[in-house]
């Protein structure tokens, strides 16, 4: 059982989407996302693994996971990936509490529990991707320990 956010848990994802190819952001994406290439970054803190970034990428409708430390925002380090789209940034419980459905990502924003920088339209297009993913996803979803 793969523990959230961790390598092994990024690689299932990753493998149960391998080949998938998903349908494009719906009519209302907007400008960022319209292409269906974008990504999403989320900067999680406070996890068992340590802070982390978790990066979203979304290409002609291939979806994957990329997972590495989180940069020191005091230093210059870069965080791993490329300059993501949108970026979210959350504590480890509101993570897991947004990936289980405890909590919406509009709960979320409106409580203030998440700050969130970039293109919003974005963040919506990445929530429909991953909707259209959780069918592949399903058994990861059930195998998850959090």
């Amino acid at each position: 059982m793969p523990r959230f956010l961790t390598p092994e848990w990024v690689a299932s994802f990753n493998a149960a989407l391998h080949g998938v190819v998903l349908p494009g952001p719906g009519a209302d994406a907007g400008l960022a996302a319209a292409d269906g290439n974008f990504s999403v970054a989320q900067e999680v803190r406070g996890g068992p693994e340590g802070d982390v970034r978790l990066v979203l990428s979304v290409a002609d409708g291939h979806l994957v996971l990329d997972l590495g430390p989180l940069g020191d925002p005091d230093t210059s380090d870069e965080p791993v990936g490329r300059p993501a789209d949108v970026t979210i940034a959350l504590g480890y419980d509101d993570a897991v509490a947004l990936a289980t459905g405890v909590l919406s990502s509009a709960e979320a924003l409106n409580a203030g529990r998440i700050r969130v920088r970039g293109d919003l339209s974005v963040l919506a297009a990445g929530q429909e991707q991953l909707r259209a993913a959780r069918q592949h996803t399903a058994a990861l979803d059930a195998d998850t320990t959090y």
